[in-house]
């Protein structure tokens, strides 16, 4: 078990270069995301970001699609997956990587992770933080 969300977050965050993160955890009905942990976020978007629709915003894309969702520069995405208060985190590269069950079948929460300089993250850094949500599968399923 992770003993505190913050701090194991923390130690993600440094391995990747990263000012801010997110750990989310699906609700019981599989629908939304409950913010369990973060570091970074503006204290005015918290409300924000506490709880989200599978489907809306990084976090949300990640849950609804069952895929790594990448922003090279959330800054400005064309492509509309950041919701506009994202912007104001000043965060440019952004991943969102989904925490599945032990056996697929279902999303459990999401990991992100964002930094202030656009970043294309690599097939390997995706993976790297998908096995780090793999820890928190374990700890979720707890």
């Amino acid at each position: 078990m992770i003993p505190d969300y913050t701090s194991w977050l923390s130690d993600v965050l440094t391995k990747f270069s990263c000012q801010t993160g997110t750990i989310h955890r699906s609700t019981s009905d599989g629908t939304h995301l409950d913010l369990v942990a973060q570091i970074g976020i503006p204290e005015f978007l918290l409300d924000k970001v506490a709880y989200i629709p599978f489907g809306k915003g990084i976090a949300g894309a990640a849950a609804a699609t069952r895929e790594p969702v990448e922003l090279c520069n959330l800054q400005q995405d064309l492509g509309g997956v950041a919701r506009p208060d994202a912007r104001q985190t000043k965060v440019s590269g952004s991943l969102a990587v989904p925490i599945f069950s032990a056996d697929g079948s279902a999303v459990l929460g999401v990991l992100g992770v964002g930094m202030q300089d656009p970043h294309d993250f690599s097939d390997e850094e995706k993976q790297q933080l998908a096995d780090f949500a793999k820890i928190l599968c374990e700890d979720f399923s707890a």
